[in-house]
């Protein structure tokens, strides 16, 4: 799931559950607010649209926005 870190922005796939790093780094952008998140905080993404979140929040907000655009 974690692999070697190195600074500036990692590149992510993310999973159901976990992750992959595909490039090192220390952070990745959530996709919807575009702040900084560190891997040690990442906790919320959704693997089908392939994003990262920083909060349970903004998680929500986007996957009821992505329901609605597929209905």
């Amino acid at each position: 799931m974690h692999g070697p870190r190195g600074g500036g922005e990692a590149k992510l796939k993310y999973l159901s559950g976990s992750f992959d790093i595909i490039v090192p780094g220390s952070y990745v952008i959530c996709a919807v607010s575009g702040e900084q998140i560190s891997l040690a905080d990442l906790r919320y993404w959704d693997w089908e649209v392939q994003e990262a979140y920083a909060s349970p929040e903004i998680s929500f907000r986007r996957s009821e926005e992505l329901r609605k655009k597929r209905k």
